[in-house]
């Protein structure tokens, strides 16, 4: 299979997953807030939340062992790919004890005192803390088989074992509806299993069907370098990713401390829908990464910054299509799918889908850096911004400001750095700006344009149930014909053409 049958291949797989798994997980939210109330729905936000902070580092380990093993690939070094993929396993387990030597001390300080949770819910809330912690040790244990998967890019494998994973949370969420125990502790404990499932499949699947896997921990395969190389890498990338998580998870101590468990509800579920939505971006991520990487590692900077610039144009063109009907139907969608809808949670979900598609705009910049390896500069120019969010944000709250002049400070540091990227990668690669804008931003106008009119129109006119399922329908119609006479070039178009005929 060529690379650009693949990647269709891998997208059409991603995208059909996303959207089951976005119908699934959205389902789920509603029976399990339902379940849990509003109370212990945000006390399992909070907590989880703070463990969930470590295990951005389970991300970074994916990127970056993917990274190395993908460049070494389209180098044509085989026998460096083993090397990386059995230090990488060396490397999760070391981090993994290490976190829980930190994390287990702390429990009852965090969620004793630090965090705001009400007296009677202390214990359960501990016991969802250590349950987290061992959630987290399955997340970075199952990371090395998933980023063979990813650069060997069979994506389609991955698709199945996450729909798999929305089958199970939806069974696990209506099966909470009907048991009498104490719904916190029960829903925390299952998840858990659930992740140990999706580890197994990854960890068997990649011991049968690749060699590299197999590995033996001797002597000769222990390499300080390749693990410095390995740490260095990752320890940068989890520095900028935990940057990112101070715009979510830090948003939501802040909204813990000043407003209490609801407010984080709301943010919670705001954060499921963003969530839920990013894993469509995901789908062209993951499918383009891999030959971002190898292009790179095949000394070929010309196709790698054109890949970067097609997984910008591509992906914001997803985003766009999804996010513009669900904000302006937020309202309706929120009623139909919440029994009960928590107070602010239109605004977080918008002001975090508009900050996620301004991220997107430059995001294959972000992966093409990645390829070059040379990240210290670049995280630390990019992460700066969303570290200083925390304190403005908790400032501008104190002072009086709403939720409303908080999320704009969200949106703000988003599009700063989403900006940033293009001097940045001008300087670093030659990036020409001027071309970059006019073939990865500008298509996109027309389509936002396009987009916002139709929805307009439709929630103008019509009035009636379900008004939102025509919304969507009607938007996506005419962002596809955006899409293709806008977005698309005319050889995009000429080689979609040709592969509808070939098939």
């Amino acid at each position: 299979m060529d690379a650009n049958k693949r990647i269709i291949t891998n997208t059409i797989a991603q995208y059909t997953k996303s959207i089951i798994n976005i119908c699934l997980s959205l389902y789920s939210t509603r029976l399990i807030l339902e379940a849990l109330n509003i109370s212990d729905y945000g006390v399992y936000s909070v907590v989880a939340g703070v463990v969930g902070m470590f295990g951005y580092l389970a991300n970074s380990l994916v990127v970056t062992t993917q990274r190395y093993i993908s460049y070494y690939y389209g180098a044509g070094d085989k026998e460096y790919v083993k090397k990386i993929f059995a230090n990488s396993v060396l490397v999760h387990v070391i981090i993994c004890a290490i976190f829980c030597a930190i994390l287990i001390p702390i429990g009852n300080y965090v969620v004793g005192s630090f965090l705001n949770i009400a007296a009677d819910r202390v214990n359960a809330a501990l016991a969802v803390y250590y349950v987290t912690i061992l959630m987290l040790v399955m997340t970075i244990g199952s990371t090395p088989f998933k980023a063979l998967l990813i650069a060997h890019e069979n994506i389609v494998y991955i698709s199945v074992v996450e729909v798999v994973d929305g089958v199970l949370k939806l069974i696990l969420a209506i099966v909470l509806m009907y048991l009498d125990v104490d719904k916190l502790i029960f829903y925390s404990l299952m998840m858990l299993v659930i992740l140990s499932l999706n580890f197994m499949a990854y960890f068997g699947y990649c011991k049968i069907k690749y060699e590299e896997s197999r590995i033996a921990f001797k002597r000769n395969i222990i390499d300080k370098q390749c693990m410095g190389q390995i740490v260095g890498f990752a320890g940068w990338t989890t520095f900028g990713m935990l940057a990112g998580l101070s715009q979510t998870q830090g948003t939501a101590i802040i909204l813990n401390k000043v407003f209490g468990t609801i407010m984080n509800a709301s943010f919670g579920i705001a954060s499921q829908v963003n969530g839920a939505i990013r894993f469509v971006s995901t789908s062209i991520l993951n499918a383009m990464n891999p030959q971002i990487m190898k292009a790179e590692g095949q000394g070929d900077r010309q196709e790698m910054l054109s890949l970067a610039g097609k997984e910008s144009k591509f992906s914001t063109a997803l985003m766009i299509l999804i996010s513009i009907p669900l904000m302006y139907e937020m309202p309706s969608i929120l009623a139909f799918w919440l029994k009960t809808v928590p107070p602010n949670t239109e605004v977080f979900c918008r002001a975090l889908m508009i900050a996620f598609i301004c991220d997107q705009t430059t995001l294959g910049l972000h992966a093409a850096n990645q390829a070059m390896g040379k990240i210290k500069v670049y995280t630390l120019a990019t992460t700066l911004p969303k570290i200083m969010l925390i304190p403005i944000m908790w400032f501008a709250l104190k002072l009086g400001g709403s939720v409303d002049v908080a999320m704009a400070c969200y949106i703000a540091i988003e599009l700063l750095v989403a900006i940033f990227r293009l001097p940045y990668m001008h300087y670093s690669t030659k990036l020409n700006v001027g071309n970059y804008i006019s073939k990865v931003i500008m298509p996109l106008i027309p389509l936002c344009i396009i987009e916002c009119i139709v929805c307009h129109f439709m929630t103008s006119i019509l009035q009636c149930p379900f008004r939102f399922l025509i919304t969507g329908i009607v938007s996506l119609m005419a962002s596809c014909i955006a899409i293709w006479f806008f977005t698309f070039t005319k050889s995009e178009r000429n080689y979609f053409v040709k592969l509808i005929k070939r098939k």
